[in-house]
């Protein structure tokens, strides 16, 4: 077999078992699952993420589309969408590690953009960016952003720094998106989050 013959098998395996993905909706009575607490633990840095059984209280209290998807049993990742007045906020996406590279986060990408193309309101992400000279990841964040601009999305220019750490925001719209336009999420994730069981 040749190497591009090779190639080709290759990719078309990886289309075929992405376009069989099994998407599953969760909310906060079967979001409790150690399963996807593990890779929602193992995605994202400590400091990047809110505790698990915090995300399964905000379930009831926030409008979130909580996507699982499967490839037949397997779990491969999973997405939170928070759909507010103005944008569909990109939260949080993940792909388990041992999978990643096989096309999957790219299925999930274009299932999630598709899902949100035909709707006014555009589909946001933030992402570390890959400007800031003094992240020891500069090189991951580089390949993650080229990811997502190869998608479809758009380097809106703006960005923002918490604890030492700069995002930079993705559109999926030509419009603008501002300072005061991530502001307001933020402060409609406080609001929330007031609103939760113990936090008063």
């Amino acid at each position: 077999m040749s190497w591009c013959n090779g190639k080709k098998q290759a990719l078309n395996w990886r289309k075929s078992r992405t376009e069989q993905m099994r998407l599953v909706q969760i909310n906060s009575s079967n979001a409790d699952i150690e399963q996807l607490r593990q890779l929602y633990d193992t995605a994202f840095p400590a400091d990047e993420r809110i505790p698990y059984d915090d995300i399964i209280h905000l379930l009831d209290v926030m409008n979130i589309d909580y996507t699982t998807y499967y490839d037949e049993k397997t779990l491969v990742g999973l997405t939170m969408v928070l759909r507010l007045p103005r944008f569909n906020w990109g939260w949080y996406f993940a792909v388990r590690e041992d999978l990643r590279g096989m096309g999957y986060g790219q299925a999930i990408l274009t299932a999630i953009l598709n899902k949100y193309r035909e709707e006014p309101r555009p589909f946001i992400l933030d992402i570390e960016s890959p400007l800031q000279t003094d992240a020891p990841n500069r090189v991951q964040r580089k390949r993650r952003h080229a990811f997502y601009l190869h998608n479809g999305l758009r380097d809106t220019g703006t960005c923002r720094t918490y604890n030492g750490i700069t995002f930079t925001i993705l559109s999926s719209s030509d419009a603008p998106f501002t300072s005061k336009d991530y502001d307001d999420i933020v402060a409609a994730l406080r609001a929330a989050w007031e609103r939760m069981p113990g936090q008063e």
